[in-house]
C-alpha cells in the first residue's frame, strides 16, 4: 500500500511539474532571460546590413532595436540568410523573425505572423537599356534570384510556363554583387534592392521592369505562441499609429510605408 502511495505521488507531481511545463510559453522565456533574439539577414540593403564600424544597421535592423528597447530587453540579432530565416525560430535559435519576411499562405503553414509592419514591392528588375515591358519579354531568359525568398517561390511555380530558367544564389549580397559585376542582367527581388545596384556600378543601372505583386512584411514567430503574438501585434500597431515604423521605413527606403498601414 505503502509503495502505491508513493507511485501515485510521484505519478501527480509528475503531471503537475508536466502541466505547468506546457503553460509556460516563449513570451515568459524570453522576459525571464530578459533577452530576445531576432533572425534577421544583414545582407539584404538597406533592411539588413552592416556599416564602415561592421555594425548592423537598416530599416529592418532598427524595427528591432526600438522593439527590444521597448520591452525593456538586450537584444541579440541571429544572423540568418533567406532560407534559414523560418528554420531559426522552428528549432529555438532565434525567438522571432524581423527580416522582409513576407506574408505568403505556404509560410502561414508552417509558422505565425504579426500583423504587417513594412511592405515590399516584388520586381523582376534588369539593366535599363534591356526591351522589358512584360512576362513575354522574358521568356526563354535566365532570371536570378535569392534562395529561400519569395521571389524564388513564385518563379519556380511559374517557371515552366513562362519558359524562364531560375538561377539561385545564397543571399541577396551576392545576387546583387552579379548584377553589379556583369554576371546577371535579370534579377528578382525588391523594388528597392533593384533600385540600389545603380549606386554601385552606375554603368549598370537596373530598373524594376515587371511587377511580380506586392507583399505585407510581418514578425515571423513558431507556431502556438498566442501571448507572444498578441504582445507584438499590440507593439506594431502603437508604431504604425506613433509613426516610428513609417520614419524607420522613410530613412531607409526613401517613401512612406503604404497609406492604408499607416492608418
Amino acid at each position: 500500500m505503502t509503495r502505491k502511495l508513493i507511485f501515485s505521488a510521484l505519478l501527480a507531481a509528475a503531471c503537475f511539474t508536466s502541466a505547468s511545463a506546457a503553460r509556460a510559453d516563449l513570451l515568459d522565456d524570453i522576459m525571464a532571460a530578459k533577452k530576445i533574439r531576432i533572425s534577421t539577414d544583414l545582407a539584404i540593403p538597406p533592411s539588413g546590413m552592416v556599416d564602415a564600424n561592421m555594425k548592423p544597421t537598416g530599416s529592418d535592423v532598427e524595427t528591432a532595436q526600438l522593439l527590444a528597447k521597448d520591452w525593456g530587453l538586450e537584444l541579440e540579432f541571429v544572423q540568418t540568410t533567406g532560407a534559414t530565416r523560418i528554420p531559426n525560430v522552428q528549432t529555438g535559435k532565434a525567438d522571432i523573425i524581423v527580416s522582409t519576411l513576407s506574408v505568403t499562405p505556404e509560410r502561414a503553414k508552417v509558422i505565425d505572423f504579426s500583423k504587417p509592419y513594412a511592405a515590399l514591392q516584388s520586381v523582376v528588375g534588369a539593366r535599363k537599356d534591356l526591351a522589358i515591358k512584360s512576362w513575354d519579354d522574358l521568356k526563354g531568359k535566365s532570371i536570378t534570384v535569392t534562395r529561400g525568398t519569395t521571389q524564388d517561390t513564385d518563379l519556380t511555380a511559374q517557371a515552366k510556363d513562362k519558359d524562364i530558367k531560375i538561377v539561385r544564389y545564397d543571399d541577396d549580397a551576392t545576387m546583387v554583387t552579379a548584377a553589379v559585376t556583369g554576371q546577371a542582367d535579370i534579377i528578382a527581388t525588391s523594388a528597392t534592392l533593384v533600385n540600389q545596384i545603380g549606386q554601385k556600378n552606375p554603368n549598370r543601372a537596373f530598373e524594376p521592369k515587371v511587377s511580380i505583386r506586392n507583399l505585407d512584411l510581418a514578425i515571423g514567430i513558431k507556431q502556438g505562441e498566442p501571448r507572444l503574438l498578441a504582445k507584438l501585434n499590440e507593439w506594431i500597431a502603437a508604431n504604425l499609429k506613433n509613426g516610428k515604423l513609417n520614419e524607420i521605413y522613410k530613412k531607409y527606403h526613401g517613401s512612406d510605408l503604404p497609406a492604408d498601414m499607416r492608418g
